[in-house]
């Protein structure tokens, strides 16, 4: 049986790394139709980072406070990833049971960031990869999910042989971006700093332009699809370089990828398949949360900072 308190991390304002705590707290109960998962593993990302600081343009601001919390953030505890294991159900549940291994995606409902976390059956949870570790299935969601929703948009699956830049190739969700656009039959010119032109490779790109060394909107290529994985292009930037009939996309919009149970659980195949696979920059405890947040603001990481409870 679980204990009656577990480590939590809470956010108790807004702003940079040090306004995480680490405290404890009691352990929820799980409601009729919820599972109580014990944690092993979330992640921070750049969602983790735009909700702790609310790092939105401006204009953006006053919506996400009221989504998230006016002055401090209305869920208090963080994390948005998790993998773990099925502790309890409610007397409702019919899709999981005691010792299932699971991940999922928690969005602004949070709370992923805690030793045990109560998720609802019909959330956004399924069973992780049996061929992963904790560490590797919280590495999965959440570029999988946002890329998984703007390359679907743009029809990239029924594209075959089409023609791809994926800008910031090295983040969570461009790493993502760039294995299943491969997946799906495409050519993809990754653009990265320098110093990840090895990573991008070993995942499947063609070409590689390093921004930090050239600029990339004087390549000769013309592409089917400009996927902006960290929201720092413009369509006037790029239009020159769209084939006709190409499309360009960014996730630096307001546009939230929508949540649907079955993007993990094809993530999770194609893991399984090892037609997808982790990529992890840094594991860190629980304890050093504030440190994980920090090394992910300096804007270097590769792929994925996992947290491990």
């Amino acid at each position: 049986m679980h204990a009656s308190l577990m480590k939590a991390v809470i956010c108790r304002a807004y702003g940079p790394p040090d306004v995480l705590q680490l405290i404890q707290l009691p352990v929820p109960q799980p409601r009729d139709h919820e599972l109580l998962v014990r944690v092993r593993a979330s992640s921070v990302n750049s969602g983790d980072v735009r909700i702790r600081s609310l790092g939105v343009p401006p204009l953006a601001r006053p919506f996400m406070r009221l989504a998230l919390g006016w002055s401090r953030p209305r869920q208090p505890i963080p994390g948005i990833v998790f993998a773990g294991t099925v502790e309890q159900t409610g007397a409702k549940v019919t899709q999981f049971r005691p010792g299932d291994q699971v991940y999922g995606l928690r969005g602004i409902r949070m709370g992923a960031y805690a030793d045990y976390l109560c998720v609802a059956q019909k959330s956004m949870v399924a069973r992780m990869p049996a061929n992963a570790t904790f560490g590797e299935a919280a590495a999965l969601p959440f570029g999988g999910h946002t890329a998984l929703h703007f390359l679907q948009k743009a029809s990239l699956p029924a594209r075959p042989n089409a023609r791809v830049l994926v800008y910031g190739a090295t983040g969570a969700v461009g790493t993502a971006a760039l294995q299943l656009a491969r997946h799906w039959g495409a050519r993809v010119t990754a653009v990265c700093r320098a110093a990840g032109r090895d990573l991008v490779t070993r995942l499947g790109a063609a070409d590689t332009i390093a921004y930090d060394q050239e600029d990339f909107t004087q390549t000769p290529g013309r592409f089917d699809l400009i996927f902006d994985a960290v929201g720092k292009t413009s369509r006037r930037q790029c239009a020159h370089l769209l084939a006709a009939g190409g499309r360009w996309c960014t996730v630096g919009g307001l546009e939230v990828a929508n949540e649907k149970k079955e993007q993990l659980e094809l993530l999770r195949d194609l893991y399984e398949q090892g037609h997808y696979q982790a990529v992890i920059d840094r594991v860190y405890p629980l304890e050093e949360i504030v440190e994980a947040h920090r090394y992910v603001d300096t804007g270097r990481k590769q792929g994925n900072v996992v947290v491990e409870l």
